[in-house]
């Protein structure tokens, strides 16, 4: 019996767990793990995934800078009436410039309070009310990217900031195309509203940007990226070899000085010690001369500078006095006596040039033509 009772105990939960099992997931396809279906949206929390709603009140409260105040006094009606929607409380207090949003008891997102904050944020960072509302969608989220204290000159913060910007906003709108996203340059702040992958872009081109990197690099490699999105076939590849590699290029360079100083090697023994003026007098035997003797020695010296500097003044003088050279004469060559003329080869060709020159005729062609002339005339007769 005890046997029998082991053996169906034993059977039992084995078809238990046998049926219980599930598939595990190395048997999927990777690709079907990772891929995301094209079109899918997370569903929407509603009232029903939280009946009871929050158990304690929370709020969040934000100032805003004075020259706002007339605007958001325009739009708090709307503001309201937009958080009222979600159960979210609004409060402007105009005395200490301040926005503060709490949750009710009707509440039941318990993420609403988070984005009625990014909410007053936003409207106090100077964007407007129409943008500002997005970010209570679901798909839609900001970021606020502080840039003041990351450029310490302010000059250069300045142009840095308006290279973001561009020539009358033509980069922020190229970048508001690419990323999908709404961009608010604003004091020392970028307010960013849009989708996720977006704003990861638009965060790495501001902070880019004030790091001395020219937007338009950034701006070419997402509109590869944008054309690259498109091709089913490369969305599981890498993208690396299809996107441009921008070296920098440090164009100040820093001028190379005119005298260049050459380290000598280094050596662990120190520099022998200069000779003193008594070392000196001691190697040339003067130490032990006496005073009058030294003074001598002196007086002669500065005749020999005096004579030698008096001679060498004499020269220069005396250059002056001194007649140029001259170019040696280059006598005319002489008539080469070797070549001899053939005179009566040059009269036969003078001859023959007269005879022909001006088409004159020969001695039996003026005979013929006399006879001619002398026939006509006794014709005419």
């Amino acid at each position: 019996m005890a046997s029998s009772k082991f053996n169906g105990s034993a059977a039992a939960p084995g078809k238990s767990e046998f049926r219980n099992q599930k598939p595990k997931p190395e048997d999927r396809d990777e690709s079907e793990l990772l891929t995301v279906p094209d079109g899918w949206k997370e569903p929407g929390f509603s009232k029903e995934d939280n009946p009871r709603g929050l158990l304690e009140e929370s709020s969040f409260a934000t100032l805003f800078p004075k020259y706002r105040e007339a605007y958001l006094k325009e739009c708090w009606p709307l503001v309201q009436k937009a958080l009222n929607e979600h159960h979210v409380n609004a409060t402007l207090d105009l005395i200490e410039g301040s926005m503060t949003v709490c949750t009710t008891k009707k509440t039941f997102d318990p993420y609403i309070i988070i984005r009625a904050r990014d909410l007053i944020k936003l409207l106090a960072r100077s964007v407007s009310f129409e943008q500002a509302v997005r970010i209570l969608q679901d798909d839609v989220a900001c970021d606020i990217i502080k840039i003041g204290s990351l450029v310490r000159n302010k000059e250069r913060f300045v142009k840095r900031r308006q290279r973001l910007i561009g020539p009358k906003g033509s980069t922020l709108k190229a970048l508001e195309l690419l990323t999908n996203c709404y961009i608010m340059v604003q004091g020392n702040t970028v307010s960013a509203i849009g989708p996720f992958s977006g704003l990861k872009e638009v965060r790495k081109v501001v902070l880019d940007t004030m790091k001395n990197i020219h937007p338009i690099y950034n701006i070419k490699t997402l509109m590869i990226k944008r054309e690259l999105a498109k091709d089913s076939e490369l969305r599981s590849q890498s993208w690396e070899r299809f996107l441009p590699q921008f070296k920098h290029k440090n164009v100040n360079k820093r001028k190379e000085p005119k005298k260049k100083t050459v380290k000598k090697e280094y050596t662990p023994f120190p520099p022998p010690q200069p000779e003193s003026q008594i070392d000196k007098e001691l190697a040339s035997g003067e130490y032990f001369l006496k005073a009058s003797q030294k003074k001598r020695q002196k007086m002669e010296a500065i005749k020999a500078k005096q004579a030698e500097a008096l001679s060498k003044r004499q020269e220069e003088r005396n250059k002056a006095f001194i007649p140029p050279k001259e170019k040696p004469v280059v006598k005319p060559k002489e008539a080469s006596t070797e070549t001899k003329i053939d005179v009566a080869a040059i009269k036969e060709k003078v001859k023959k040039a007269k005879n022909k020159k001006l088409g004159a005729l020969t001695a039996e062609e003026v005979k013929l033509k006399m006879e001619v002339d002398e026939k006509k005339k006794k014709k005419k007769k």
